[in-house]
């Protein structure tokens, strides 16, 4: 079986990793993940080194005061106790380690997330991508669409002009002209698509569904509101009857249909822009439905008086009219402009998409969470507008800018046609509603955005789409929201998050959950860290003079699995609250640990301190008890460490109450009842400590204390409720030394594949298999190239011999580079493979020198 030998690393491997790298996806860790890690990473250094430091001083410390300074000979029968000893000090320096690393932190990440995520599924957000929900936290843009997110996607007539009375409201059908009434009815009931059409409500109570057309649903809405309803017409005029229909387009900008009438005679209805049929009306209908005429200066006045007022107010106008053509001679219906002239008006209707109720407020909500509310649209600037100052997205007074796409293009690029993001950091800051905006400017926009350095914290953008146009922005912003029921399936795909109702408020409700994730992280690592700082500098300090942690080992890994495990679940549980929504996103670059959080940490790690050691040294003195200090390697369980440990978990137990406010708040107890699994938590693990306590006997090194100690042991731990009252008056101005901890840099933003393009992303299945591949294809060219050695040798050939050793060095080299991508099991597996040859080699005999 012939065999072909690998590509060399400068052939085929080369041209591999340059195609893996193309096609390798950006994977960019979050806000939160990029925190954390760095964060942990700070952590596991300083533990690793207080670790050792712990073991060298413990075996120093033994050795020269056995050795030197009472100089004990090293006796071989002493050896087994000396190792026990050396043991004793390994498993307080990995005690040490295990408690300084904070192995529950990703799992108070996952917990929180995954809570998050099922909970935030109620307020209808579907969460499609985890690490979305922390970012949207850090939220401090939104570039919302209007149709269906701001508005409520619903056309619905909201004014009309009819018999020269302006009503801001629909009327009463008692106050129109009946004539006219009855025009405008039968006008939209035939002159529309018999497609559109307004239906019952899917649940009771909700609004009637529009099917089709969206302008002439909000027209067949009018009809009803005037108590009237437009099936029956259709019935009585089917679509087959209606003698000639001129439909909608782009240059009509109107629609016209057709029907014959009993006596012969031909009625054309028409509707449309109100700028364009109002120009062919010649004829409008008066007070009492009958048709006057309507001269060039009437219509300017129409003009000024109704059709711009209403467009101020974010409305669409619509004209209604009607025209009557005689049965003989039959007009010729193909000379359109003759036909599309001569217009009676009937009503001139305005109709909007209003905005959600909820929407307002859901604004104001986020511009007081310090979040700027962008609306991105491709409505026209008028409309637009009128829709963002209705929303309080834009206030009068203020300095915002209201621009199209193409004053924003025109502002962004220079003279090739090319984006500046100089240009765009003069535009970003003020720009509050981007009209007629194509999906490029909305990407632009997004990319300009997020790109920006000119404020101390860059921009965290969060993006509403709906069409398959939007996805190129949804996939650029930090968290991209589609919407549910009018998102397309790529606008789905490219999200981040699916708004199920379509709603912006659902979009508030999602920042009160990232924020709220967040502040979970930070009240379990404010819990943490003081445990670590606390645990490691008692084991530290404690096995340094006295020979001996006060915490034993498996007391320090029940205090491990209060800290990480129960920990993370009571603190990543608690639930959102209104008040987060009242101070500013945190942003990418502020650290992780804030000021509050650094002097929580410090104030209780020193009450902690203070207690343990003070019941170190002087406690056997205080409860009239013998000394658990400088004990033999083997001895009993000592009251004296029993109180120490139960008084560390007690203050344990009690500040994991203070850690539930990060913000410097006095009442930690506020909503504590709003969390059962906390409850049940702090209550669980007293519980159980109790058990340790009292029977844990040996295992546990504990010895059991009587109710008087418990009561001491219980209240020092209630000291430190009182001693967080105290922390909280105490100014943060001069705490500052560690507040860098788990802060992003510029360099830590960078996703890994642009700061390091070696370390390209390559599927783990795929590497796994290509490494098979490669130690399958290096045995058996090794083991035909070892078979031809052999018979070469058999045939006693020396030439054959030597050319078949150098095709053998020749096959090495070539899989030389591929054996540095191989793990060392692989490795062994291939000199498995070359056992042969190695083992020719072993079993040389030896030269004398070596003897």
């Amino acid at each position: 079986m012939e065999m072909q030998p690998l590509k060399s690393a400068e052939g085929g491997e080369t041209d591999e990793k340059e195609r893996k790298r193309v096609s390798a996806p950006k994977k960019e860790k979050s806000v939160l993940q990029g925190k954390l890690t760095k964060l942990a990473v700070q952590i596991g250094k300083a533990g690793l080194l207080m670790s050792a430091i712990t073991v060298i001083i413990l075996v120093l410390y033994f050795a020269i005061n056995n050795f030197v300074m009472e100089k004990r000979p090293w006796m071989p029968e002493c050896t087994p106790i000396y190792v026990q000893y050396f043991v004793k000090f390994f498993i307080i320096g990995v005690t040490v380690l295990v408690v300084a690393v904070p192995e529950g932190l990703p799992l108070a990440v996952t917990i929180s997330l995954a809570y998050s995520v099922k909970k935030m599924m109620k307020d209808n957000n579907l969460v499609r991508h985890l690490d979305a929900c922390e970012t949207m936290g850090n939220a401090t843009a939104i570039c919302s669409d209007k149709t269906g997110t701001l508005t409520t996607n619903r056309m619905t007539a909201v004014q009309c002009y009819v018999g020269d009375v302006h009503y801001k409201e629909i009327p009463d059908p008692g106050v129109i002209p009946p004539k006219s009434l009855d025009l405008l009815v039968n006008a939209i009931s035939i002159n529309s698509a018999y497609t559109s059409k307004i239906l019952p409500p899917d649940k009771e109570g909700g609004l009637p569904k529009q099917v089709g057309n969206k302008t002439e649903c909000g027209l067949l809405g009018l009809v009803l509101d005037v108590k009237r309803d437009y099936q029956p017409i259709r019935n009585q005029i089917p679509e087959e009857k209606l003698y000639k229909v001129y439909t909608f387009n782009s240059v009509r900008k109107s629609m016209s249909t057709v029907i014959k009438l009993p006596d012969g005679s031909f009625r054309m209805y028409s509707k449309g822009a109100s700028e364009i049929v109002l120009k062919k009306c010649s004829h409008i209908l008066n007070e009492i439905g009958e048709p006057r005429v309507f001269r060039p200066r009437d219509k300017d006045e129409m003009v000024k008086k109704v059709i711009e007022p209403m467009a101020c107010d974010g409305l669409r106008t619509i004209c209604v009219a009607y025209r009557d053509f005689p049965s003989d001679p039959e007009p010729n219906w193909d000379d359109e402009n003759n036909i599309l002239s001569d217009l009676t008006a009937i009503c001139i209707v305005g109709i909007e998409d209003p905005v959600r109720p909820e929407v307002p407020d859901a604004i104001q909500k986020c511009q007081r969470a310090g979040i700027t509310v962008r609306m991105v649209t491709g409505d026209n600037i008028n409309t637009a507008r009128a829709i963002a100052i209705k929303c309080g997205i834009i206030h009068p007074g203020e300095d915002f800018l209201c621009i199209d796409g193409k004053e924003f293009n025109r502002r962004i690029r220079n003279e090739k046609g090319e984006v500046e993001q100089e240009r765009i950091d003069k535009v970003w800051p003020k720009l509050r509603v981007l009209a007629r905006s194509s999906p490029t400017d909305k990407h632009t926009l997004v990319k300009g955005i997020i790109d920006s350095t000119m404020a101390d914290q860059r921009q965290v953008v969060a993006v509403t789409g709906d069409g398959t146009n939007d996805g190129p922005a949804l996939k650029k912003a930090d968290v991209g929201f589609a919407m549910g029921i009018a998102g397309t399936d790529v606008a789905k795909e490219a999200s981040d998050i699916i708004l199920t109702d379509d709603n912006f408020s659902s979009i508030v409700k999602a920042v009160m959950w990232g924020r709220n994730v967040y502040d979970s992280i930070s009240k379990f690592l404010q819990f943490q860290l003081t445990v670590n700082v606390v645990a490691v500098i008692v084991a530290f300090t404690g096995a340094c003079i006295t020979q001996d942690s006060p915490l034993k080992a498996v007391q320090m890994l029940w205090v491990n699995l209060i800290m990480d495990t129960f920990a993370s679940l009571a603190l990543a549980t608690e639930p959102p609250t209104e008040s987060l929504l009242k101070r500013r996103p945190y942003g990418r670059n502020k650290p992780l640990i804030s000021s509050t959080m650094t002097k929580n940490i410090l104030g209780h790690g020193v009450y902690q301190l203070i207690i343990i050691f003070t019941l170190l040294f002087v406690g056997e003195k205080i409860f009239d008890i013998d000394s658990g200090r400088n004990a033999p390697l083997h001895s009993p369980p000592s009251e004296h460490y029993t109180i120490i440990f139960n008084t560390f978990v007690m203050m344990q137990l009690f500040n994991e109450i203070n850690a539930r406010k990060i913000h410097g708040e006095r009442n930690v107890f506020d909503g504590i009842f709003r969390n059962p699994i906390f409850c049940s938590i702090v209550f669980g693990t007293f519980a159980i400590q109790i058990v340790i306590v009292q029977f844990g006997g040996k295992p546990f090194s504990c010895q059991p204390l009587d109710l008087e100690k418990w009561m001491w042991c219980v209240f020092l731990g209630l000291g430190e409720l009182v001693w967080g009252q105290v922390i909280a008056s105490i100014p943060n101005s001069n705490l500052r030394f560690l507040r860098r901890a788990g802060q992003l840099t510029q360099k830590d933003e960078l996703p890994e594949e642009d700061a390091n393009e070696e370390n390209e992303e390559i599927d783990h299945a795929e590497r796994e298999l290509r490494r098979g591949q490669i130690l399958w294809f290096r045995g058996l060219n090794r083991i035909q190239t070892q078979i031809e050695v052999v018979n070469t040798f058999k045939s006693g050939t020396s030439f054959q011999g030597a050319g078949a050793l150098r095709r053998q060095s020749s096959t090495t080299s070539q899989t030389q580079d591929v054996t540095n991508v191989s793990s060392p099991s692989h490795v062994s597996l291939s000199n498995a493979l070359s056992s042969p040859t190695s083992t020719t080699a072993a079993t040389a005999p030896p030269t004398t020198g070596q003897c």
